[in-house]
C-alpha cells in the first residue's frame, strides 16, 4: 500500500473509531442508580417523572426504580445494600436508626398525608371497628402506623383490633369491598370508586393527621459519602421531576396511566393529581419538616412504636439537598 493511501486509510479508520468511541462514552459514563418506591399506582406521574422524562439520564444516572408491596421491605432491602435510595413515611426508617441502622433522610417530598381509611358505607365511626379486622400492607409500614395513629386519636388500643398483612393498597381496598376485612388504609386515589362499590372514606389524613408526612427519601449514610456527586445528582433529577410534574398536569396524569396500564376513562389519576394541588401535599423542593417529624416521633413513642426519641442531628443529612438545590440554580 502506498504511503498516502496508508494515510488516508488509516485517518478514515481512526475518524470511525473516534466517532464510536463519542457515542457510547455517554452511555459508558452513566452510571447506575437504583431507587425503591412503593408500588405504582395513580401518583406514578409524579414518583417516576424524573426517570420517564430524562432527568436522572442527563445528570449522567441510570435511574433503576424497584417496586415493593411496602416501604417496610424497601428499607430493609437499601439496608442490606440492595438499594441506593427509597423513599416512604420516616416511622420505619426511625426506628431502624434507633436499632442503629446506616439510614440518612435526605429530603421530604411528599410532606402531606393523601391517605384515609375506607370501610363499607354503613360504618359510621372508628370506635365501631373494635374488633374488626384492619388490612395494611406490612407492620412497621405506612399503612401500619397511619392506622395506629388513627385509632390513637380516637382513644381505642392497637390491641382492639387486629392487623391483617394484605399487601398493596389495591390488594386493601378489595378486600374491604368483599368483605373480608372490616378497614383498610390505603392512598385516597381510591375516593372516586367508593360510592359505586357500597364502601366510604372513614378518615382523611387531612382531617386527623395533619402533621404526618408520607413520603421521605432516604439513603445509607455510606452511599453518601461514597457517592456523593451521584447523590447529588439523583436528588437534583427528583426535585427537576417533581417541579416538572406538578407543572404539567396532563402529562403527568398520562404517565400515571401508562405506568399503571390504566383505562383511558380511570379517573383515579386526575384525582389523585387535583388531591396534591388542594392540599399543597407535594413539595418539588424536597425541604425537610423537622417540626411535623418531632410529632410522628411524639407519636410513635405513645404508641409504642419507636422505644424512644430520635437523633435528629444524625438521622436527618439536609447536605446533600442543599447541595442539589445549588447545582439547579448555578445550571439555570
Amino acid at each position: 500500500m502506498e504511503y498516502k493511501q496508508f494515510v488516508k486509510t488509516y485517518t478514515i479508520l481512526g475518524a470511525f473509531i473516534l466517532s464510536a468511541a463519542l457515542m457510547v462514552s455517554p452511555a459508558a459514563a452513566q452510571r447506575l442508580w437504583r431507587h425503591g418506591i412503593v408500588e405504582a399506582k395513580s401518583d406514578a406521574g409524579f414518583v417516576m417523572m424524573a426517570q420517564k422524562k430524562g432527568f436522572a439520564e442527563k445528570r449522567g444516572l441510570t435511574l433503576e426504580i424497584v417496586q415493593f408491596k411496602g416501604d417496610a421491605l424497601a428499607l430493609k432491602a437499601m439496608i442490606a445494600g440492595e438499594l441506593d435510595s427509597y423513599e416512604g413515611s420516616p416511622g420505619g426508617p426511625m426506628l431502624a436508626v434507633t436499632r442503629g441502622a446506616d439510614v440518612k433522610l435526605v429530603g421530604c417530598y411528599w410532606p402531606g398525608l393523601t391517605y384515609a381509611i375506607f370501610t363499607r358505607a354503613e360504618v359510621n365511626s372508628v370506635k365501631e371497628l373494635k374488633g374488626k379486622t384492619f388490612g395494611i400492607s406490612s407492620p412497621g409500614a405506612l399503612p401500619d402506623l397511619f392506622a395506629r395513629s388513627v385509632l390513637e386519636a380516637n382513644d381505642i388500643s392497637a390491641n382492639d383490633v387486629q392487623f391483617a398483612a394484605m399487601g398493596s393498597d389495591t390488594d386493601r381496598f378489595r378486600a374491604v369491598s368483599a368483605g373480608l376485612i372490616g378497614a383498610a388504609a390505603a392512598s385516597t386515589e381510591f375516593t372516586p370508586m367508593v360510592r359505586d362499590m357500597g364502601l366510604k372514606v372513614l378518615v382523611h389524613a387531612h382531617d386527623v393527621t395533619p402533621n404526618y408526612i408520607r413520603f421521605c427519601t432516604y439513603m445509607p449514610g455510606k452511599v453518601i459519602a461514597e457517592r456523593k456527586d451521584d447523590a447529588v445528582a439523583f436528588l437534583a433529577a427528583s426535585v427537576e421531576g417533581y417541579r416538572y410534574a406538578m407543572a404539567h398536569r396532563d402529562e403527568t396524569i398520562k404517565l400515571a396511566k401508562d405506568v399503571t396500564n390504566a383505562k383511558e376513562d380511570d379517573q383515579r389519576q386526575s384525582f389523585v393529581f387535583d388531591e396534591v394541588l388542594r392540599y399543597n401535599a407535594i413539595d418539588p423542593e424536597m425541604n425537610i419538616p423537622v417540626e411535623k417529624l418531632k410529632w410522628m416521633q411524639d407519636l410513635f413513642i405513645k404508641t409504642e412504636t419507636l422505644p424512644g426519641p430520635v437523633n435528629f442531628e444524625t438521622f436527618i443529612d439536609a447536605g446533600p439537598r442543599q447541595n442539589a438545590l445549588d447545582l439547579l440554580k448555578a445550571q439555570k
